[in-house]
């Protein structure tokens, strides 16, 4: 054959070349047929088991697309016949897809066994304290194993090019001041690695978790492996790093327990009778569905030569039906007022001398 192909003006070397990538086309056919008989194998298996088979499927899918023919085009390779001038390019570029390849895998790895951790709790339940508390240590985890594997694979690959080699060294034999200036410039990353790693740890704030930051209201929606999303109220969000939860105090409202206590202030004239608005109160509860039933109380907190202060303490499953039963518990005791005893609304008295008759 060999001889049939010369005599048609093929050199050896252009034959070697064209059967070199005859066979790596047939190899990377081979994978791609492997990796869809795989993963067509895993998704019926996911309709049975969703958390194992499913996470899987959704994670390992497309790194496995390139995973799988590249390890056949690496099982053929030390059996083909390369032309001199192709072998140092293939193997430097084989090299390089074989380090960002294994990278993808690692961290498709990672997300995997993230993703299968978080199954093992019911988000959807009232009080997801444990569901929190696990998402947030398996996001920031996950995300800090990600970027250093990132950070390792980049490095890996750069190495294996020459002039990127003979660069290192360099610096190496200047290591003083290179070393000075990586390292100033590279602070606020690995700053905000290690407190990604005492954040997952010691854990002062989780996903979902309703906080006070800079004065305002807001859950946290999402943690990074550098900075942490807080949606606000409002629907704006709040980009801070993590080494802000770390060295800055802050306000945790759901740190124990989603449920929150909360109050509502009224001022009224002395005329009002505490016993019958507490008795008011007794009612407008039972009736909203936002109280949890745990507390409830009405007291005199305060008094001036004006008004009276009369503190009402409620109890909510969440931050959200607290506000809401504030806002609800506040509106039926002023209507209550107003229709009950409209003389003990807040009101400003101006009392004038009295009118003396004149005499005669």
């Amino acid at each position: 054959m060999i001889e049939t192909v010369l005599a048609h003006g093929l050199t050896q070397a252009q034959h070697d070349g064209l059967l070199a990538v005859v066979s790596i086309g047939v190899a990377i056919g081979a994978g791609v047929l492997v990796h869809r008989l795989i993963f067509v194998l895993l998704s019926r298996l996911a309709r049975k088991r969703e958390r194992l088979f499913g996470a899987i499927v959704r994670r390992a899918r497309r790194p496995a697309a390139y995973i799988i023919p590249l390890l056949a085009v690496l099982a053929v390779f030390p059996n083909l016949q390369l032309p001199e001038a192709w072998v140092v390019r293939v193997e430097r570029i084989t090299g390089i897809l074989t380090i960002a390849a294994t990278a993808w895998g690692f961290v498709a790895l990672i997300m995997l066994g993230a993703d299968y951790a978080k199954g093992t709790q019911n988000r959807d339940v009232e009080d997801n304290l444990r569901f929190r508390q696990i998402e947030t240590r398996v996001d920031i985890l996950s995300r800090v194993a990600v970027t250093l594997v990132i950070i390792i694979a980049t490095a890996t690959a750069l190495m294996t090019i020459p002039a990127v080699r003979a660069i290192g060294a360099t610096l190496l034999a200047s290591a003083g001041l290179a070393g000075l200036a990586v390292g100033l410039a590279m602070r606020p990353l690995l700053e905000n690695l290690v407190a990604g790693i005492q954040i997952a740890l010691t854990q002062p704030i989780r996903i979902d978790d309703v906080v006070i930051v800079e004065s305002q209201f807001g859950r946290i929606e999402e943690i990074t492996a550098t900075y942490v999303v807080v949606a606000l109220w409002d629907r704006r969000r709040m980009i801070l790093p993590l080494t802000y939860f770390i060295d800055k105090p802050f306000e945790n409202w759901t740190r124990r327990s989603a449920d929150l206590m909360g109050s509502v202030l009224l001022y009224t004239d002395y005329s009002l009778l505490v016993d019958e608005l507490r008795a008011e109160v007794d009612r407008i509860l039972p009736q909203c569905s936002q109280w949890d039933g745990n507390v409830k109380a009405v007291q005199v907190t305060d008094t001036n030569a004006q008004a009276m202060e009369i503190r009402i303490l409620m109890s909510a499953r969440n931050a959200a039906a607290l506000f809401d039963l504030r806002c609800i518990v506040r509106e039926k005791l002023i209507a209550f007022m107003q229709e009950r005893y409209p003389d003990a609304l807040p009101s400003t008295r101006i009392v004038g001398p009295a009118l003396v008759a004149a005499p005669g």
